[in-house]
């Protein structure tokens, strides 16, 4: 029998802060749990992302139009955004390793029955295809649970690299799990059972890895009183809304990108679309998903609120030049040239590569606002403001994370019914370019305004926590 088996998995007294007992072994502990809880999380983030590359195989033989495949896509988007909020609080419930467990033997469900839709074209309708996105769905709630129970692991000097790392290896799961799709494709276009096989087996080995390897902790805490009371705060709502412009665009255009460039490879008269679309389609949630760390390192240097609003003032040039390229098109009964499919790439690219960095950035705002709040409490000691500073700015990264799930529904739904009116995309740039618009504005209005251009020491490391931590 191994170690692994025959140690106990539960863990009391952890303190991470002791340095003693983090440097004779307790720094060992926490990396083997972190490395268990990204592979859970990034086959998480996979399956959540599955009907994006299914959605190329899926042809006329299975009876699912196309603003259905946008349906589907934010039916799964809406589901994990949904599910982020009880996650947050599972490992407090259930533990750390126990609900990691849970998270990746319950997605079985939902990969199993896509292979079994992919396997019978036709013989399965709309509704179920919503059900089973709804399922997959669930990978996307194990961006919070993960967060939350790394959190607990390691000491304040090192959240901002573990955080960081935890949640960059969980995003990178909608790039690989396209890099598959391709893959398949190019060898089996005729196969996408082949793409659920993979991560079925996956599945299988981040359970029992997590069973082996990782830990449940006695001090796990989720307070559900801190979410309420942060929804009574105006800078909830609004962080919330920039989230929705940064995360929310990520992970919308993760899930649409794919199909939005086979129907302009399919009006261009490409021989082989999906072929083309899978090429491509993975390259932006690559870039979104390295470039979110420098996000957070950016704003430490010259301010959150300032990088994001620089951000989305970068968004609103790149929708810009998806409007134009739109625009173009529809003038041309709208058929796609050469040159304005080049410009759909390059303006996808763009967004996905600065939501990226806007991800990490509109974070930076979180500790600085409630740490402000928590000086001005004159009822509170010097650990109570500590305190309730960390409770409350936990408690939003759980809110606003939700947030941002639902703004990738409304991009695939604005998506579905820009294409379903009009033939075309266009009506969407500008939705998209409006928003941004909107978002830059108050950015500038509530948090650009005045700001320092480097944060104090004594707020450097919440802020690296938390500006690297958020997916």
């Amino acid at each position: 029998m191994t170690t692994a088996t025959r140690r106990k998995h539960h863990i009391t007294d952890w303190d991470p802060e002791d340095r003693e007992a983090w440097d004779a072994g307790n720094a060992a502990i926490a990396r083997r749990n972190l490395l268990w809880s990204v592979i859970c999380e990034h086959v998480g983030f996979s399956v959540w992302s599955l009907f994006s590359v299914l959605a190329l195989f899926m042809g006329p033989q299975y009876g699912i139009s196309l603003d259905q495949k946008f349906v589907i896509a934010a039916t799964a988007t809406f589901v994990g955004a949904c599910l982020r909020i009880p996650y947050t609080q599972a490992t407090a419930r259930f533990g750390g390793r126990n609900w990691a467990i849970f998270s990746a033997v319950v997605l079985l469900l939902p990969t199993s029955l896509t292979l079994m839709l992919m396997l019978n074209p036709g013989d399965f309708g709309f509704g179920w295809f919503l059900f089973v996105a709804a399922l997959t769905g669930f990978g996307g709630g194990n961006f919070a649970s993960s967060m939350t129970n790394i959190n607990a692991f390691y000491p304040q000097r090192l959240k901002g690299w573990a955080l960081g790392l935890n949640a960059g290896g969980g995003n990178i799961g909608v790039p690989v799990v396209q890099l598959i799709g391709l893959l398949v494709i190019s060898v089996a276009s005729d196969r996408p059972e082949i793409v659920c096989s993979i991560y079925l087996v996956l599945l299988a080995l981040a359970g029992v890895g997590a069973a082996l390897y990782m830990d449940n902790l006695d001090h796990q805490t989720s307070s559900g009183k801190a979410m309420v009371d942060c929804l009574k705060y105006r800078d909830t709502w609004l962080i919330s809304l920039l989230y929705v412009g940064t995360f929310g665009s990520f992970i919308g255009f993760g899930f649409a990108f794919s199909q939005v460039l086979n129907i302009s490879f399919t009006a261009s008269g490409d021989p082989k679309p999906a072929l083309a679309a899978a090429q491509i389609a993975w390259i932006g949630p690559l870039l979104g998903s390295l470039s979110r760390p420098y996000g957070g390192k950016l704003a430490d240097r010259v301010g959150g609120g300032r990088v994001t609003m620089w951000c989305f003032a970068a968004m609103v040039a790149s929708s810009a030049v998806l409007v134009a390229a739109g625009t173009v098109s529809d003038s041309n009964g709208h058929r796609i040239t050469g040159g304005v499919l080049a410009a759909f790439i390059v303006g996808f690219i763009l967004l996905f590569l600065i939501s990226g960095v806007a991800n990490g950035s509109v974070y930076k705002i979180i500790p600085a606002v409630f740490e402000a709040k928590a000086q001005a409490n004159r009822g509170l000691n010097a650990f109570g403001k500590i305190t309730w500073s960390r409770s409350m700015s936990g408690a939003l990264i759980g809110i606003a994370g939700a947030f941002g799930g639902l703004g990738g529904v409304a991009i695939n739904l604005v998506l579905r019914a820009s294409y379903k009116s009009h033939k075309s995309a266009t009506t969407a740039f500008w939705v998209f370019l409006a928003f941004y618009v909107i978002a830059g504005v108050v950015t500038w209005w509530f948090y650009a305004r005045g700001e320092k251009s480097a944060t104090t020491s004594e707020e450097a490391p919440a802020s690296a926590s938390t500006a690297a931590g958020v997916a």
